[in-house]
């Protein structure tokens, strides 16, 4: 996909501390700041040095999904940014669809994710955006996750970060094994995936990258949870 944004869309995609587009998005995330961090009190744990500077321009954020309350911890994790989720087509029918549209998701079918709707998320990433996404594609049971908490990845999010030409940031957030226990956030460095298998791999190298990716997101599981990485 050769197409590039044109100077209109490119500047209505930059961050703008204002905008009437982002209004609701803004209002329910500034209300529920301090009830939030409150609930969670996060812990931000960092792969690297380069995993703490903070995220500027198009990119790609994919995390582990083990439950409801997964999306407000993606965007703890951060929580500087608009985050544009990727969710399930179901969630834009009935009252639902006000709601997520409102909030500036982008609608999938996750058994068929289609050449529109890889074009919909490349173009948003083109233009700036943070594009959040959960690869497992569904809440992950423990019997496909395993010891680890990472079920495997699907390798929708390897071609849309090609297509949109960005950096995947992994992000690992560990469920609260009580009420009263902190959320604990890893974050890892971006994955440049263009510099890392280039502009046209092979179906078995996407594959292959969805699986580091799982892995890269295992190592951060184990940072999470204060255990040592696990050897590749």
């Amino acid at each position: 996909m050769n197409e590039k944004p044109n100077k209109k869309e490119q500047t209505s995609s930059k961050a703008k501390l204002f905008s009437l587009r982002y209004l609701f998005y803004d209002f329910v995330k500034l209300t529920a700041a301090l009830p939030g961090l409150l609930w969670f009190r996060p812990k931000w744990l960092y792969e690297s040095r380069a995993a703490r500077k903070r995220i500027r321009g198009g990119c790609l954020l994919i995390a582990n999904h083990n439950g409801f309350f997964d999306p407000i911890c993606v965007m703890l994790a951060v929580w500087y940014r608009r985050h544009r989720f990727v969710c399930d087509k179901i969630f834009f029918t009935g009252k639902k669809r006000w709601l997520f549209q409102h909030f500036l998701c982008i609608p999938v079918d996750r058994e068929n994710v289609g050449m529109d709707t890889l074009r919909t998320i490349a173009g948003a990433l083109k233009s700036g955006a943070l594009v959040s996404l959960f690869p497992e594609g569904h809440i992950a049971r423990e019997e496909e996750s395993g010891q680890s908490g990472v079920a495997a990845f699907k390798s929708g999010a390897v071609l849309m970060a090609l297509q949109g030409k960005v950096p995947i940031v992994p992000v690992y957030c560990r469920p609260k094994p009580h009420f009263w226990s902190r959320l604990r956030i890893a974050v890892g460095e971006p994955i440049d995936m263009i510099e890392r298998c280039g502009p046209r791999p092979s179906l078995s190298q996407i594959e292959q990258i969805s699986e580091e990716l799982r892995a890269k997101e295992q190592e951060l599981a184990a940072l999470a949870n204060g255990q040592p990485r696990p050897r590749p």
